[in-house]
């Protein structure tokens, strides 16, 4: 009878015992296994992983390439277009060649910003030709160009900012005629003939003065690539095989400044008219001090902005006009301090 009974408690045991192994805890090898088992909601962190909207948008890279950096001119484009970036949240830079004639120094520097992937680019062209095969690979990447100042021949630029040059050089004719009496000699000293700014101002002063002032001869067309030493030089030698010639037009600063230094040089001061292009301090002293009659001022600081907030525009697929007019003003020293004036010059 005791064995009897001490059977039945072992049975009693291994069955309770048996019944314990097969509990919630246990795994699919009996039990034996410490660790815990994990369900998929358990392996998540205590904190949501972020998200890719919760990640910060990386910044627009908008590289700017000018047509040189050696004028004041750029500086204020420049100034422009980093208050624009501020605004806006985004990166630019913003370089060029050392001078004006430099065309494949540009190019490079074009190249290298597109090997860097920019959002979108602003470009303003030496030669309105020679960048299209660089522009036409940005197009391809889907990145954005905004012609500056300089457009191209070409659709490629989703939109140019620029003056209206040929209105704002056949002003300058106007004022030329207006100046010298309606009849005369005159030259012109450009600084190139390549890019869409030296063409441009060149045909509208000498359309101008061909339709309405049949009186007055554009005696000589010299080029002296935006370099004041180069254009100073080439003034001089007009100035000699033209005795009688009564004024000047320089198309640009460095333009303008040369045919200043050739005037002092050669003692002429108050014997020719002189017009010029843009500002800076050299132009704007020499129309205090009268020996300028007066010059076009774009607004250099208006177009560097206008391109910044088109590149960032166009990146982000919104419509842009196809060509923004930033506009120009006549000064002389009548009107020289006014406020109109004084928000478009610069020193």
């Amino acid at each position: 009878m005791r064995k009897s009974l001490l059977l039945l408690l072992f049975v009693v045991v291994m069955v309770i015992s048996a019944c314990g192994g097969g509990n919630g805890n246990g795994s699919a090898n009996g039990g034996n296994d410490p660790s815990p088992s994990v369900s998929p909601s358990d392996s998540a962190s205590s904190e949501p992983a972020p998200s890719s909207s919760d990640t910060p948008a990386e910044k627009m890279y908008i590289p700017l390439v000018s047509k040189g950096f050696q004028h004041q001119f750029w500086q204020a484009v420049k100034s422009g277009a980093e208050k624009a970036a501020s605004e806006l949240g985004v990166e630019i830079t913003f370089e060029g060649p050392e001078t004006e004639s430099q065309v494949d120094k540009q190019l490079e520097m074009l190249q290298v910003a597109l090997d860097k992937k920019p959002t979108a680019i602003g470009f303003a062209a030496l030669d309105s030709q020679a960048s299209i095969p660089l522009l036409q690979r940005a197009k391809d990447a889907g990145i954005p160009v905004i012609a500056f100042d300089s457009g191209v021949d070409s659709d490629i630029p989703v939109s140019l900012v620029t003056t209206d040059n040929i209105s704002a050089a056949g002003m300058a004719a106007d004022k030329m005629a207006e100046l010298i009496g309606g009849e005369g000699e005159v030259a012109v000293i450009a600084h190139d003939q390549t890019s869409r700014t030296g063409i441009d101002r060149r045909d509208g002063f000498v359309n101008r003065i061909k339709e309405q002032y049949p009186n007055i001869t554009i005696v000589d067309i010299q080029y002296g690539g935006g370099d004041h030493l180069k254009s100073t030089d080439l003034a001089k030698a007009i100035m000699q095989a033209h005795p009688n010639l009564k004024g000047f037009f320089g198309t640009n600063e460095g333009s303008a400044i040369g045919v200043i230094n050739a005037v002092t040089e050669m003692k002429m001061e108050g014997k020719l008219t002189v017009i010029g292009y843009d500002s800076g301090k050299a132009q704007i002293d020499a129309i205090k001090n009268g020996l300028m009659a007066g010059a076009i001022s774009q607004n250099p600081v208006g177009i560097g902005y206008e391109t910044v907030k088109a590149a960032v525009a166009a990146a982000k697929g919104e419509t842009v006009q196809p060509v923004i007019d930033s506009g120009f003003v006549w000064y002389d020293a009548s009107n020289i301090d006014s406020e109109e004036v004084k928000a478009v010059i610069y020193e």
